[in-house]
């Protein structure tokens, strides 16, 4: 197991925010100490402010993008490997057309994209606009690699450590959470334990040990800095390492390749056992499940057994959303916007956090192998997008969808 991100909140508008920052800093680096002297690997220090739209009176305009700028260098600078912005608004429908601009305004920006939440419903005029974004981005980078920095977010919440998602709620006191890469638990559960049951309760008793472990150090952080300890995002978070692929671990309940029948059970019985742990939360706790940062997961979309339309079903019971699937170039905002719909209205439909970090590949085809050259991927191969224009009142360009959670009767 190791924390994949210390990520730190804080609202630049705030009174003293450029002592709050230097403060934040501060207390990443000393987590980082602390928990290095434990045992546990520290990936990266993180910072996430409020949603970037509320950095300037009237969003959007050149002023946006050099207050973007000048805080990823500023948070280098202080020690902070990445930073997030937050994401574009629908109540501020120009910031969408902000966020490829902020994207290549340096490369340890990222940022998101509202569709959805419980107050406005699904913004169709927000999907769509999230759907441009991602086709734009793609054409940032020859590889398309820009889009691992954009997430189009449904039902997220502030406060969760891990990116793209991150963002803080405006006007709040600074505080941290925890984002821990532990999928290498749960195969490790799973793989020992000689029933299913015993495997579930000994992943959960291992990341609750943890827990005990982690929060008292990290409360003691929070009271020396006079920020707030947010919790533990204990999703199972992959790495390219078979040994810590979360495929595998689910896979360990039985399955023979991920994405045949009994697949979703396996997901629900992980998710649920996800559920049962006593620990501080913050953000998703969810089944995380990104092609291309889990050599089981990219493995079985290169044999064809792991599908688009399976990853949106393990999203129906508990997974995070889609994360890091390789499309083709030539998809058209037309064919994504209709993909982003289905996660925001399950995100709403299901009262619980999604997102879709979607990576349309220039130059690639369905069925073309990917040949990124990053150490936290796995290579696959680009993944069929099942969808076509929309038309009729889904492909409204100016409305919003009150779409309520199912009531138990």
């Amino acid at each position: 197991m190791k924390i994949r991100s210390i990520t730190c909140f804080y609202d630049p508008g705030m009174p003293r925010a450029p002592h709050t920052l230097i403060q934040m800093a501060e207390l990443a680096k000393k987590a980082r100490s602390r928990l290095e002297s434990l045992g546990y690997a520290v990936q990266s220090l993180r910072l996430a402010t409020v949603p970037f739209p509320h950095r300037v009176p009237n969003c959007c305009d050149d002023n946006l993008i050099e207050l973007c700028h000048s805080l990823a260098m500023e948070a280098a600078g202080l020690g902070f490997e990445y930073v997030s912005v937050g994401p574009a608004l629908p109540e501020k429908p120009d910031s969408y057309r902000m966020v490829p601009e902020i994207l290549a305004a340096a490369p340890n920006l990222f940022c998101g994209g509202v569709m959805a939440d419980r107050n406005g419903g699904i913004s169709l005029p927000a999907v769509r606009a999230c759907a441009k974004i991602i086709v734009d981005v793609a054409k940032l980078e020859p590889d398309g690699f820009a889009n691992l920095r954009f997430a189009a977010l449904g039902n997220v919440p502030a406060g969760s450590p891990f990116f793209p998602a991150a963002y803080h709620q405006p006007g709040t006191p600074p505080g941290f959470g925890l984002a821990v890469e532990c999928a290498d638990v749960a195969l490790a559960a799973l793989r020992s334990a000689p029933t299913l049951e015993e495997g579930r309760r000994a992943l959960v008793t291992t990341l609750e040990e943890h827990a005990r472990i982690l929060d008292p150090v990290a409360l003691q952080l929070a009271d020396e800095a006079g920020a707030d300890f947010l919790g533990f995002d204990f999703s199972p978070a992959p790495h390219p390492n078979p040994d810590c692929s979360l495929g595998a671990a689910l896979e360990a309940m039985g399955i023979p390749s991920l994405g045949l029948a009994g697949s979703v059970a396996a997901a629900a019985l992980m998710a649920e056992a996800l559920d049962r742990g006593r620990w501080r939360r913050t953000g998703f706790n969810g089944l995380m499940i990104p092609v291309l940062e889990d050599s089981t997961l990219a493995k079985r979309v290169k044999e064809g057994s792991l599908t688009l339309r399976d990853l949106l079903l393990f999203s129906a019971v508990c997974g995070t959303g889609l994360d890091t699937i390789p499309l083709p170039g030539d998809v058209t905002e037309d064919e994504i916007y209709p993909l982003l719909l289905d996660v925001a209205a399950l995100s709403l439909r299901l009262d619980k956090p999604l997102t879709a970090r979607l990576m349309p590949i220039p130059g690639k085809q369905a069925g073309d192998a990917t040949d990124f050259s990053f150490e936290y991927f796995a290579n696959s191969k680009v993944m069929e997008l099942p969808a076509r224009s929309m038309t009729g009142a889904l492909a409204s360009e100016n409305s919003s969808l009150v779409l309520h959670p199912r009531q138990p009767r």
